[in-house]
């Protein structure tokens, strides 16, 4: 019972933060943060905007491994990844793809679309989600072979 408690007061502080950092990205820099664009930005920088994308990115990486080790139960729960090196590579590309081409991200329409209600960003949201629900089907029901 009380694990569930630290996990929704856990979860509820992330959505916060998430919350102000897409709020301030876009009111200190007029620009919507969704991690495509800033690491795509990345591939070709220019020299006025490398910096903050760099870092940017640094801070996203560094963050999982500081709440890892300021965390007292740091071990308990943590993710396992259970698919082959080639499902993790084409899983990446399809990514890739559907990212290409619905012009952003997870992050870029779920969380800053969907907060200006964008009728793009609503579609491109219902789309992953649905694509997510029967990928999902697809490999545990009908692809994966049991014992």
């Amino acid at each position: 019972m009380e694990g569930s408690q630290v996990s929704l007061w856990t979860a509820l502080a992330g959505g916060v933060v998430i919350g102000l950092a897409v709020a301030s990205f876009v009111l200190l820099n007029g620009r919507i943060l969704g991690i495509s664009g800033i690491v795509g930005g990345l591939l070709r920088p220019t020299r006025d905007d490398w910096a903050w994308r760099l870092s940017f990115l640094l801070g996203l990486l560094a963050a999982p491994i500081v709440w890892t080790a300021l965390s007292p139960d740091r071990w308990q729960g943590m993710p396992q990844i259970s698919a082959s090196a080639p499902m993790i590579v084409v899983a990446g590309l399809l990514v890739g793809f559907g990212t290409r081409s619905a012009a952003g991200c997870t992050s870029g329409h779920g969380v800053c679309g969907l907060a200006r209600l964008s009728p793009r960003s609503i579609v491109a949201t219902v789309t992953f989600m649905l694509s997510g629900m029967v990928t999902v089907y697809l490999i545990r029901h009908l692809l994966e072979r049991g014992p």
